[in-house]
């Protein structure tokens, strides 16, 4: 009787093909990082950013200007400028005549309206020291922001600067064209480095995490310029792309060299040890890869451009990092073979594998003795860091938390200074249909929180009026949010009563206000569907109800640690001072979203990885209680290391000035050490050891209905049987 064939996975052949032709295959890939370095760089499109939601108000007010008033629906940019002397003095009006003469000539830009003219007499402060122009762009915030001509305004405002005249410029399109400071990937390696030499105590092992990560963030970040000319891709989606990038390229690897050193301690020859890495570790590696893309592709349901731009940004980069895990590093582990333990650092263990003399071991072991009250306990504690959520103010940052030395900043400062904080959010309304004009104006002018309603314009055909409105408080205020529901609810329904006309609240302010909502009434369903998921996928990985359901809200509990953590640093103060946040700021509301998906997916990579182990020891022993610590204890020292190197990388952009970034990197670093330590060193043994055998209890009618799939890789017996097969595919091509 013939045995029966085992046919190589295609993952399996990939690594084989990987290995045996390594050569070409570090040939292809120094071609791909070199070939789109260039390309996207010469290729780069603009990054954009559009607040405008679907169905709503501010949208409808967008759609009239457009249509009505062509010239006055594009974005506009302020030139602020501040003199000693007064604006009035001839030299600096010559001067600032000369700057905007050479603003007008930039291309997007349709008019200049100059505090000088009678148009522009308002753009003067009551103290005569400060004033403002308006530079009409001829696109709107829906379309592409013109990076390249915001850019030639900032130069022009820098060289004009000087002997008592200081010029700024304002705007949405001059605060995204200033880009947020880059260089914290650097940081983030550097303490990656550190982490992996005392982890792996090889010079070599902690070579091949690095250079993996390096690759994917070169290319995926060479992807992204070149998806900026297709959608609308945010200026912090390379950012947040490069946390992702750098963290999970070193930690997938990480998983994979693991193993592959474990198994040449074994006593496996170098390509079997990259066969069995790759089928067991690299299959894990694919499934939590495609499992952050899942929850990244989740953001799709939003239906808005810039989250689009945003998922496919960071998944890019997750497709590159998961190609070059297995097909890269098994070619880079051909040329290193056994010699991937030189170059040791002294006092490092070389053994990678735990036992029961571990630290970790014993660790679980106390908490099993007593897991009812650690259990409390650090529920408890999650509850408490999560607290503070309920107070969390969401909305888009305005210029005003900006760093100083941005001119956006600057010129939001000054236009505060010299008029009213309002002026650098004007909200536009549009009137529509027939109805006493004078009266609206004069209710909304009246209304609380209105500083001042600029006469009507009229549009060519007379059909549709504009109201400009400058609130007293600035954009990303909670005043002026009020200020929006305020009009639309009270104000201006009963300034139109008896009448046709309705009235749109517009502006880049209220589109704001409408995104920030819009996102934040779909956050419990998106959120929901990635409970489900992660409880599905779980489900047919461990052919078990409760883990999934425990792994569920532990994962939620983790997160809304992190929201509570977050929630504490925006509003300022000494907490918020340690990450550089001194001022009270809001959290755009699609920052909470990303971190889910980010988290769920990350969160994910530990979980399989200690459960799998868990789940193997308990199928060997039935001991429950033994088979959660001998899990622990072998999978402490690699977890230890992937998540340390996580919060590093994460906390690395804290140290950024941008404040989207900083939100983010703290948020992501306190989710992944909450999920590293009080997660998983306490309440995943308390919780198992309390659950004993029910961990795994699955109705035999649902685990019928189940696809099978085995994370953990084929058994000793099938991948041998695989190689041979691999090995006989060989000799008959050479024949």
């Amino acid at each position: 009787m013939t045995a029966p064939s085992h046919h190589p996975s295609a993952l399996l052949r990939l690594a084989d093909f990987s290995y045996r032709r390594r050569r070409l295959m570090l040939l292809l890939w120094l071609v791909a990082l070199v070939g789109l370095s260039i390309v996207g760089k010469a290729l780069a499109g603009d990054h954009s950013m559009s607040f405008s939601t679907p169905g709503a108000e501010s949208e409808k007010a967008q759609g009239l200007l457009a249509t009505r008033f062509p010239a006055a629906s594009g974005e506009s940019v302020n030139v602020v400028f501040e003199a000693d002397k007064g604006v009035r003095d001839p030299a600096v009006q010559a001067r600032v005549d000369k700057l905007l003469a050479d603003v007008g000539k930039i291309g997007h830009v349709e008019s200049v309206i100059s505090p000088y003219s009678p148009q522009g007499a308002q753009q003067i402060s009551p103290n005569g020291k400060i004033a403002f122009a308006r530079a009409q762009l001829d696109v709107s915030y829906k379309d592409d922001f013109p990076v390249t001509e915001a850019r030639h305004m900032i130069t022009l405002a820098k060289a004009a600067s000087g002997d008592g005249l200081h010029v700024a410029m304002s705007g949405f399109a001059i605060q995204f064209a200033e880009q947020p400071k880059f260089g914290s990937e650097g940081l983030g390696i550097l303490a990656a480095v550190l982490i992996l030499l005392i982890s792996f105590g090889s010079v070599l092992a902690m070579g091949l995490p690095i250079l993996t990560a390096i690759v994917g963030l070169t290319i995926g970040t060479a992807l992204i310029g070149l998806l900026a000319n297709v959608l609308e891709v945010p200026d912090f989606a390379p950012l947040v792309a490069a946390m992702i990038g750098i963290g999970v390229g070193i930690d997938y690897v990480l998983f994979i060299v693991t193993r592959y050193r474990t198994s040449l301690q074994t006593g496996h020859e170098p390509y079997e040890a990259v066969m069995t890495a790759i089928s067991t570790s690299g299959r894990a590696v694919l499934f939590a890869g495609c499992t952050v893309i899942i929850s990244l592709l989740g953001l799709f349901v939003m239906n808005l451009g810039f989250l689009r731009g945003l998922s496919l940004s960071c998944i890019a980069v997750v497709l590159v990092v998961m190609l070059a895990s297995t097909t890269l590093l098994p070619a880079l582990l051909g040329f290193i073979g056994k010699t991937i333990d030189r170059l040791h650092v002294p006092f490092v263990a070389k053994k990678v594998t735990g036992d029961r003399t571990t630290l970790s071991y014993r660790w679980s072991r106390v908490i099993q003795r007593r897991p009812l009250p650690f259990a409390l306990v650090c529920a408890a504690v999650l509850i408490g860091l999560a607290i503070p959520l309920t107070t969390l103010r969401f909305g888009f940052p305005d210029a005003g938390s900006n760093p100083k030395h941005f001119t956006s900043r600057q010129g939001y400062d000054l236009m505060a200074k010299g008029f009213l904080p309002g002026v650098n959010g004007p909200l536009l309304l549009v009137v529509e249909g027939k109805g006493d004009l004078q009266r609206v104006s004069q209710q909304v002018a009246a209304a609380k929180g209105v500083a001042f309603v600029a006469p009507p314009v009229l549009s060519p055909d007379g059909g549709v009026a504009m109201l400009p409105t400058i609130p007293r408080t600035g954009p990303s205020a909670k005043e002026t949010e009020q200020l929006v529901h305020r009009l639309r609810d009270d104000v201006l329904p009963a300034a139109t009563a008896g009448s046709s006309m309705h009235v749109y609240v517009g502006g880049s302010t209220a589109a704001s206000v409408d995104s920030t909502e819009y996102v934040t009434k779909r956050l419990p369903l998106f959120i929901g569907a990635v409970i489900i998921l992660s409880f599905l996928l779980l489900m047919v990985v461990f052919r078990s109800i409760l883990v999934p359901v425990k792994a569920a809200v532990m994962n939620v509990l983790s997160i809304t640690a992190a929201y509570g953590v977050i929630s504490l640093a925006v509003k300022g103060g000494w907490f918020g001072g340690l990450f550089g946040i001194n001022e009270p700021v809001p959290v755009p509301s699609f920052v909470p979203m990303m971190m889910f998906a980010i988290v769920f997916g990350l969160s994910m990579d530990y979980e399989v990885f200690l459960l799998s182990r868990v789940r193997e020891e308990y199928s060997r022993t039935r001991d429950n209680a033994s088979a959660v610590a001998d899990g622990l204890a072998a999978t402490a020292r690699v977890i230890t290391a992937a998540a340390l190197i996580m919060i590093t990388v994460f906390l690395a952009f804290v140290l950024g000035e941008d404040k989207v970034a900083k939100v983010i990197g703290l948020g992501l670093a306190t989710a992944i050490f909450v999920d590293a330590t009080l997660v998983r060193m306490v309440l995943v043994p308390a919780t198992m050891e309390l659950l004993g055998d029910a961990n795994w209890w699955l109705p035999k009618w649902l685990d019928r209905l189940l696809p099978e799939f085995h994370v953990e890789g084929e058994s000793e017996e099938e991948l041998e049987a695989e190689l041979r097969e691999l090995a006989h595919d060989d000799a008959a091509k050479v024949h």
